[in-house]
């Protein structure tokens, strides 16, 4: 069969009457809420214009190119010197491949819902629709990709020493959709690599302001805040964190301010020196979140730059992370009760790639639920490794058994691609079908009204009352919360 029209249909992945109805009726129609990628805001400001469908679906998309190296793809293909027709063909002959993994679906969603191909992506049709998603990409600039897909909110992913004038230069357009920055301090905490470390502080120093330079431990807690402020000055409202584990070892200003000073003479901190260390830092984020009243996201578990050799020969972000198998409860809930024993404890969304962890993050967001706000601590959707049909299923199993599945935020992009929003509507879709399933086994109320409004509130109502961020006229105006949720 060549045309794909009978595979991705209205109907898609919903196995059940009731699926159908909670999708199309509750779901289908909702905005998306994109509080967590990897989106370039320098490629939004300029409202960029991509060349071609390999630089719009294939630059930067290291889970393409995990897949064509595992197909036997030379490299050069994937991150290298081939011409953007050749690397497509590459990919193209990789997709039938993918069968059983999530790139198949999300390759056929995309070339659908983006330029309406119907067909199967391979090798042999790869020419006819790279010349049709081809004639449509000049309609396809960023904006028109974020308004066809209605993103009501992006948050991009900064480093404190990011300058934030493509966010000023963002608001200033007339986009609907409101891009915020979220501040991500992880190179604060890499006193690991002193020589990095310290080109770091040098560039982070220029956009504190700081005229005299980061010598001390206390010019760094300086330019840390100072871009705090100016982050919250910009609408920022939510910070993340990427670490292996959480930081909850204990450490004293004057222990923090001592590894400092090493790592700023060129010795790099021993593995125990940067968890105290970074303990330290995690805990003063923690505070200014909490007093800010930002949220906190807290990306644990994953074990990245396994293969040394590309990793030098490509650099990071290509492709060779992976899952660990890091031990997380006792950590984790040092780090959440040390903030909550101050009632210094933010909005935090626990995001856990390990499936194995699944239970022991739905179970210790409960620990610190404190009344004060709905959902206050979240167990985060299915993250990197995980957004799939079966790890976005268990956890949405972990978080109905264990909390209150009712008030999850939902999903997040979690991509630097401009045409992954489809991966909402496969979230949606697999939502829906959960709960249709348990409509039709007798499980839960055959209750459009009050299952279809739970619905409504996780693909999009939640996030916006949990986040509270301003958005365009249109999207505010959406109702607040359905049914009898």
């Amino acid at each position: 069969m060549s045309k794909a029209a009978s595979f991705i249909h209205d109907d898609f992945l919903l196995g059940t009457k009731q699926a159908r109805e909670l999708y199309h009726g509750y779901a289908e129609r909702e905005p998306i809420y994109d509080y967590h990628c990897h989106l370039s805001p320098e490629l939004i400001a300029q409202n960029h214009q991509f060349a071609d469908l390999a630089e719009l679906w294939l630059g930067g998309d290291h889970y393409k190119w995990r897949a064509m190296r595992a197909n036997g793809v030379n490299e050069r293909f994937c991150t290298g010197d081939a011409s953007p027709r050749e690397k497509f063909q590459a990919w193209a002959e990789t997709v039938p491949h993918t069968l059983r993994n999530p790139l198949y679906h999300w390759t056929h969603l995309e070339l659908k819902r983006y330029f309406g191909v119907d067909r199967f992506l391979d090798g042999r049709s790869a020419e006819k629709i790279w010349k049709q998603a081809g004639a449509k990409l000049p309609r396809l600039r960023v904006h028109d990709l974020l308004a066809q897909s209605k993103v009501a909110v992006v948050c991009t992913t900064d480093d404190p020493a990011d300058s934030l004038e493509l966010h000023a230069k963002i608001r200033a357009s007339e986009l609907k959709t409101r891009v915020y920055p979220a501040f991500r301090p992880d190179k604060a905490l890499a006193v690991g690599h002193p020589a990095g470390f310290s080109a770091w502080l040098e560039k982070l120093a220029g956009a504190a302001g700081c005229v005299t330079g980061i010598k001390k431990f206390d010019d760094l807690l300086g330019a840390l805040k100072q871009r705090h402020d100016d982050f919250h000055a910009a609408g920022c409202r939510l910070s993340d964190h990427g670490l292996e584990f959480a930081l909850s070892e204990p450490c004293t200003h004057a222990q923090a301010k001592m590894i400092f000073d090493a790592v700023r003479g060129g010795r790099a901190a021993t593995p125990e020196e940067a968890v105290r260390y970074g303990s330290y830092l995690m805990l003063e984020f923690g505070r200014w979140d909490a007093a800010r009243g930002w949220t906190k996201q807290l990306h644990l578990g994953a074990l990245r730059n396994n293969n040394t050799r590309l990793l030098t020969k490509l650099g990071p972000d290509t492709g060779f992370d992976s899952i660990g198998d890091f031990p997380q409860a006792v950590a984790l809930s040092r780090y959440l009760n040390a903030l909550d024993a101050t009632d210094q404890l933010p909005r935090t969304i626990l995001y856990n790639v390990n499936p194995v962890d699944n239970y022991t993050f739905g179970a210790m967001i409960g620990n610190f639920q404190d009344g004060s706000i709905a959902g206050k601590l979240q167990f985060g959707s299915g993250w990197w490794f995980l957004d799939q049909k079966e790890g976005m299923e268990w956890q949405m199993n972990a978080l109905s058994n264990l909390g209150l599945l009712s008030r999850f935020v939902g999903m997040i992009t979690d991509s630097r691609s401009f045409v992954s929003y489809p991966r909402h509507e496969y979230f949606r879709r697999t939502l829906c079908n959960l709960l249709g399933g348990d409509m039709a086994r007798g499980e839960i109320p055959g209750d459009y009204q009050l299952v279809g409004g739970m619905v409504r509130n996780i693909c999009f109502g939640n996030a916006r009352d949990y986040f509270g961020l301003e958005l365009a006229p249109e999207f505010a105006a959406e109702s607040r919360s359905v049914g009898r949720i």
